[in-house]
């Protein structure tokens, strides 16, 4: 189902989905409050910032001549979703064909240039401050499921976890609100909303007063449940939604082959996992990360048996963690976060084990779990 407008509300208040909203405001300022925009030319800016730029592009182009303009535009294009959106020079020069040892010159070079007023406000064009109203129904929870992506898209997964969760809602009672729009970010709208789903999120997509609102929201007792993508950029430019709410960074997934079999192992003792089997196999693209959420207080509810598939990445990279997280909750202060690495392959949010886990761990986070984060003294 395709966003119209920035906003979608799908099916009848009977079914439990809410009405349609107000379109968002289409005089919204633009935004200036770009996390980056005054942030120095280097080798570990966005990839899109140096594209937009034609004298940091003509920096990397001088040191790998046409390299950089033969990439696909997905790789390298300035018009989001853009993969150049999560990657930085450092890793695109590898791309390019540029030697490790270039990238001390090349990051002085970037780092010589002014930042100039065009430059802030190409920086900040895919950011946005367009506030969706919406009309929710009284007694129901509330849940926003949001779908702005700067970095990588797949259309056809976050299409599937789209109807995923609007019949899960329409299952449950939930009232369920959609938007692109990052402006629903702000303290007024976030507090009508028991949580927010980030459906496959990638890129970097909020304002500086976007964050601080959500940051705020969120551990002042609200819930964050976030699906795959959500958490595979290789370059972040939030440290809190990486380190903090996350708990893990993303390091790469199985490429011979992309998608594997492979064993979820389920903790049994968390209210999430009571309704799940001790285990189960499913086909996907399974993530690592180089560091475990365990070490940032994280519950894990299910882990991957390594031995049921063949962690192997490209450049045969080992890719085992040897303990391996793959959905986990945590507390954010009274808030609470649910995440699952697993839902790249669309079929996966039609399994019936894992559209349980969603369901049960959306239930957790907006409604019966509500108490489960109690603020510390």
């Amino acid at each position: 189902m395709r966003i119209l407008a920035g906003l979608v509300l799908a099916a009848t208040l009977t079914a439990g989905i809410a009405q349609p909203a107000i379109a968002a405001n289409a005089s919204a300022r633009p935004v200036t409050d770009c996390p980056l925009r005054d942030a120095p030319f280097s080798i570990d800016s966005p990839l899109v910032d140096i594209m937009l730029s034609p004298a940091a592009k003509a920096v990397l182009d001088k040191a790998a001549p046409e390299r950089f303009s033969k990439l696909p535009p997905r790789f390298a294009g300035t018009t989001p979703p853009t993969f150049a959106a999560i990657i930085t020079p450092r890793e695109g020069t590898a791309m390019a064909g540029i030697k490790p040892d270039a990238l001390p010159a090349i990051d002085a070079e970037l780092r010589a240039l002014p930042v100039t007023a065009a430059d802030k406000v190409a920086r900040c064009a895919r950011y946005d401050n367009d506030v969706p109203r919406f009309d929710l129904p009284a007694g129901k929870p509330h849940l926003l499921l949001f779908e702005k992506i700067n970095g990588f898209k797949d259309e056809p997964s976050v299409n599937a976890a789209h109807a995923a969760f609007l019949a899960m809602a329409e299952r449950k009672g939930w009232a369920i609100a959609v938007t692109d729009k990052a402006g629903a970010f702000n303290p007024a709208t976030l507090r009508r909303f028991d949580a927010v789903i980030w459906n496959n999120i990638s890129g970097d997509v909020l304002s500086l007063s976007q964050r601080r609102a959500f940051q705020g929201w969120l551990e002042q007792g609200g819930a964050y449940i976030g699906v795959h993508g959500s958490a595979g950029d290789p370059a972040y430019f939030w440290d809190w939604y990486a380190d903090k709410l996350l708990g893990a960074r993303f390091l790469a997934h199985p490429m011979a082959p992309q998608f594997q079999n492979a064993r979820v192992v389920v903790d049994k003792t968390h209210p999430i996992s009571q309704t799940l089997p001790a285990e189960w196999t499913m086909n996907d693209e399974w993530y690592s990360f180089k560091t475990n959420p365990r070490a940032a207080g994280a519950k894990v509810i299910a882990t991957l048996d390594e031995s049921t598939y063949k962690p192997v990445g490209m450049m045969n990279i080992d890719l085992r963690m040897g303990d391996h997280p793959i959905a986990w909750t945590n507390c954010i202060g009274k808030g609470r976060m649910f995440y699952s690495a697993i839902g790249h392959r669309p079929e996966t949010y039609s399994e019936p084990h894992y559209v349980a886990m969603l369901e049960t761990a959306i239930d957790w986070a907006a409604v019966s779990g509500k108490n489960a984060c109690p603020a510390k003294r």
